[in-house]
């Protein structure tokens, strides 16, 4: 067979282990994180986060058409559609190194039977070394956009090396069109993919000109150029543009509104098509070319036109509700999430000197674009400003943070110097070179690490090195040993990487360059462009695959490089024989190895968490109820359930965050399936952006408390006299009382069943004072719907912790399963529960709610679920002990059965939280059963003190003294609940233990 066909044949066999394995590994549903709201948005085009993602959702809602009937399988489809567009980008790989390789080899395409096994084998070991890298493998089989995203920049590469090989046949340039089609298509995935145009730019340079310093230096002004471009001229600034033609024809000419954006569409495609006709005619060839690829990225684009289509419908999920261009502009250019310096900048103890106006904000009033608000800009004293800022958050914990990265003082502007040990210590040591050896030598465990030596590190399996790093990795607890997150590679495919680095540099400087930019362009460059802060709310590995993606060509050349220096070493020419066996122990030590290691913590087959615990939290709440949720993973899986699959829509789920855009507000105003629109009392012009977006309290002297519908009312008066001026004279609104009160009226608490007569006595009124100076949008429509509803809807708090500063009612939460229900009432008698309704709350979490199946073998129990496994055994614990207060011993007993049955202490290990558990058995008189939780226990903390003790006198000591700290805590509470239980055997020995440790500790 021929050359061509051995590549088509060993390409598409690559890609079909790629597709078995992440089809083998797919979660059969929504993950945790983004991936509830796009499925939930694919499914019905609805709009998810800025800066969306439209392309994307249309592909996904065709996958979703493969689910039929079905509803419950339509999140694995858009799963599938993850694992099919991972796997292309594997066939695009192999076929990328293929070309690449083989340049190395012939410049007549004629090629020897070892040289092509030498190619082959290359691209095999390369591509499915990618295939099984933890980055990669993540996002391949989960419902996120990260996959899709990959497979654009795999093609657009592939596409560019394909336009080298026939650059000087005619209609060649037809693959530079196809690419900025590709391009354009992408944005309507993910901006990642054009981190690829430098690389692109350099292909084409070396292969029209010959290279020089000159020239180098010139396209790469002109890559970046091109890439600035697209980013700022036609991503954001088209946008912009048409919104001056739509303030001009709607506010100006009186036209309806989208009249100025449908004038600028037609203008554009005019400008296109003359350029494209006058260009043709004068044989402008290169400037025909640049508008073909203009028209083509334009087409691409156009794939947002979904999202204003979409949002003018207010269709349930409207996020940021980009229903004109101005809200366009502001959802593109992602507004909400605030900006950061990057070239020049205030750090982290600069002083607010000025709020800037900038561009006004516009909203749909009365026919006319109206200005509400405008865009702010911060300018801080220049003694604290400094170039390229690394340290410029002024949180508490970022500044705590930056302290600890770095040799800073209190009180003391951080030097140049120390700011550069920032970038390097955290930017780009912690969160891009810890991600690059997760992949290509190995990780510790799964935990996420915020720089603790034991958490989230990269490991090798080489003792030397690993204890150089680490310290000991010997006599490792099972909390570390056991996790399987923790892959152990060896460094094999670093140094087969390494050696294909060196390898292509020696055969062909060109293309190594070209790989080089790509590895640096979606890798160390996105980390100096993103500026992050410390303590992200997840690992961001996900990001860099594009940088891991060039690595791994390396990683196949590799296999190249090791035959001819076998060779060399033999002084012979390269062999088929050598080639092949080069060929299997690569395949062996390097994706063999990767996906031993990596499958158990890759392998989602069997884990339904992330819908399963939002089923839980629906479930948690009555009838027509109204659920604030706090964060993504609290909200995007019910957002899934509910949207999908038809779960409890009748109750409403708003986001107490997102309650501070207007847009959030809009949709609580408006029906959503089975649920009605909320009951507030404020209008649209009193919570529109720039309206009471911070009410101060104004001491008017009122010390009893005031009706909180009263105090809504006077905040929505537009009367001057319900408001104060500020200093610049504008009229603002405040609260003019700290206390509060809710009249109730308790035979409605009772026929709506809020209040159960069998456990409560309704109160009379619910009372409070408000300790803060002021209240956030948020947090005054939270007051809005209180106050408004009057507990005619039933009320739920996913987190009753996160509304205690504004809502200090304490035993008027009532834990009913996952969330807490705002009940106005207290126990009729002394043995029931106050904090607890054990009547509903037992039959949830007993008989109604499902957990995952965490508690079968071979199920990953990934990070989130983990943590969601610990909240529950808390909750579990809580109900338990509330049991136990009313006497109810055998209901108590059955609760922790069924915690421990669907938590098991072997697959998901016992910690500090589950003492209570165990305190709850004794209680019960089940003393067996609390024995074995506490020797559990107490030998997970004698593996974790005897692991961390020797490191206490090391440079880790800080590390390890808050592990030990955690664990010496645990032996303390089981000394007391040991003793408080009548167990002295076991008292004696823990406690001997626990002194024996704290002995240790002392010396």
């Amino acid at each position: 067979m021929t050359y061509k066909k051995w590549n088509n044949i060993i390409g598409w066999l690559v890609f079909a282990i790629a597709t078995a394995v992440y089809l083998l590994t797919i979660e059969p549903t929504a993950s945790w994180w983004d991936c509830g709201e796009f499925i939930a948005t694919s499914f019905k085009l609805q709009i998810g986060h800025p800066p969306g993602a439209p392309l994307f959702m249309m592909m996904g809602r065709l996958f979703t058409l493969f689910a039929g009937n079905d509803l419950t399988k339509v999140a694995m489809m858009v799963n599938v559609m993850s694992a099919l567009a991972s796997s292309f980008s594997i066939l695009f790989l192999f076929w990328s190194i293929t070309m690449l390789a083989k340049k190395m080899y012939s410049k007549e395409n004629v090629l020897s039977a070892t040289q092509q096994i030498i190619i082959f084998g290359s691209a095999a070991v390369g591509a499915l070394a990618y295939t099984f890298s933890d980055s990669f493998w993540f996002s391949a089989v989960e419902g996120e956009v990260y996959a899709s995203s990959a497979l654009f920049t795999a093609f657009v590469f592939w596409a560019i090396l394909k336009w080298e090989m026939v650059a000087d046949q005619k209609y060649a340039d037809k693959w530079i069109v196809l690419i900025a089609y590709m391009m354009g298509l992408s944005i309507g995935v993910h901006l990642l993919n054009l981190l690829v145009i430098p690389a692109i730019a350099f292909i084409y340079y070396f292969k029209r000109y010959k290279p020089t310093t000159k020239g180098i230096v010139i396209t790469s002004i002109l890559s970046v150029v091109i890439l600035g471009t697209i980013q700022y001229g036609i991503v954001a600034g088209m946008v912009k543009i048409a919104s001056k033609f739509e303030l001009l024809f709607v506010n100006s000419f009186g036209m309806p509104f989208h009249s100025g954006l449908m004038f600028f569409i037609l203008f554009i495609i005019a400008i296109i098509a003359f350029g494209l006709y006058w260009t043709r005619k004068n044989n402008k060839y290169f400037a025909n070319l640049i508008f073909l690829c203009f028209t083509f990225i334009f087409l691409g684009y156009a794939s947002f036109a979904m999202i204003l289509i979409r949002s003018n419908e207010n269709t349930p999920l409207d996020e940021n509700n980009p229903d004109d261009v101005f809200a366009l502009l502001s959802y593109i250019n992602r507004e909400q999430y605030g900006d950061r310096p990057l070239i020049y900048g205030q750090c982290y103890n600069a002083e607010l000197k000025e709020i800037v106006e900038g561009d006004p904000i516009y909203k749909r009033i009365d026919g006319k674009y109206k200005q509400v608000d405008y865009k702010r800009s911060y300018k801080f004293d220049d003694a604290n400003c400094m170039l390229f800022p690394r340290m410029h958050s002024s949180e508490p914990q970022h500044i705590t943070a930056y302290k600890n990265w770095t040799d800073c003082k209190d009180g003391v502007k951080p030097t140049f110097g120390q700011n550069l040990q920032f970038l390097f210590s955290y930017q780009i040591n912690w969160m891009y070179f810890r991600y690059f050896m997760w992949n290509f030598a190995g990780k510790q465990n799964d935990v996420q690490g915020h720089g603790n030596i034991y958490e989230g590190n990269w490991i090798s399996g080489i003792k030397f090195i690993d204890e150089m790093r680490l310290g000991s990795q010997d006599n490792l607890p099972n909390s570390l040993k056991d996790n399987k997150g923790r892959n152990v590679f060896y460094m094999l495919p670093l140094i087969l990487g390494i050696l294909g680095m060196i390898f292509h540099y020696k055969k062909n400087k060109n293309d190594a360059w070209v790989v080089m930019i790509l590895f640096f362009m979606t890798g160390l460059a996105i980390i100096i462009y993103l500026n992050q802060t410390p303590y992200q709310p997840r690992e961001r590995d996900y990001a860099y695959a594009g940088s891991f993606y060039a690595f791994a060509i390396w990683i196949g050349l590799g296999v190249a490089a090791i035959v001819e220096y076998i060779s060399k070493l033999l002084k012979k020419n390269p062999s088929a024989v050598t080639a092949v066996a080069v060929t299997a122990a690569c395949l062996v030590l390097v994706p063999g190895i990767m996906a031993k290691e990596g499958w158990d913590d890759h392998d989602r087959s069997g884990k339904t968490s992330a819908r399963d615990f939002a089923y839980n939290y629906l479930m948690s709440c009555a009838p027509n109820a109204v659920l604030f949720t706090n964060g993504d993973n609290d909200t995007f899986p019910l957002w899934y359930l509910q949207e999908v699959e038809n779960v409890r829509t009748d109750v409403r789920v708003a986001n107490y965050t997102l309650l501070g855009g207007d847009w959030h507000i809009h949709q609580m105003f408006l029906k959503a399936y089975n649920s009605n629109p909320l009951p507030l009392t404020l209008k649209k012009e009193d919570y529109n952006q720039g309206s009471n977006d911070y009410l101060r309290f104004y001491d008017r002297g009122i010390k009893e408390n005031i009706e909180l519908k009263n105090v809504i009312d006077f905040v929505a008066n537009p009367s001057d006299k319900a408001k104060l001026p500020t200093q610049d004279g504008t009229m603002v609104h405040y609260l003019p009382t700290s206390f509060f009160k809710i009249t109730l009226d308790s035979a409605r608490l009772v026929n709506n069943k809020t209040v159960d007569l069998k456990r409560y006595r309704p109160l009379k009124e619910l009372t409070w004072e408000l300790k803060k100076g002021a209240l956030y949008k948020h947090e005054f429509m939270l007051y809005d719907f209180i106050g408004t509803n009057n507990f005619k809807r039933p009320v739920y708090f996913a987190s009753s912790q996160s509304v205690e500063d504004i809502l200090p009612l304490g035993g008027s939460f009532k834990l009913e399963g996952f969330a807490s229900r705002l009940i106005p009432a207290v126990p009729i008698k002394q043995k029931i529960a106050d904090n607890v309704n054990t009547d509903v709350m037992y039959e949830n979490m007993v008989n109604v709610f499902r957990w995952g199946n965490l508690n079968k073998v071979g199920v990953y129990v990934d990070p989130e679920s983990f943590r969601m496994a610990m909240m529950t055994r808390s909750v579990f614990a809580r109900l338990a002990n509330a049991l136990i207060y009313e006497g109810k011993y055998k209901k108590a007993i059955k609760a922790i059965d069924k915690c421990m049955e669907v938590f098991p202490p072997k697959l998901i290990p016992l910690d500090m939280y589950s003492l209570p558990l165990a305190e709850a058995y004794y209680r019960c008189g089940e003393s067996k059963k609390a024995n074995d939780m506490v020797n559990e226990l107490a030998n997970i903390a004698k593996t974790e003190l005897e692991f961390c003790l020797p490191s206490l006198k090391t440079k880790y000591r800080n590390d390890a003294y808050s592990r030990v700290e955690e664990n010496m805590a645990i032996l303390q509470n089981i000394t007391e609940i040991t003793k408080n239980n009548n167990q002295p055997e076991l008292n004696k020995r823990y406690t001997q233990m626990f002194n024996e440790f704290a002995g240790m500790i002392q010396q």
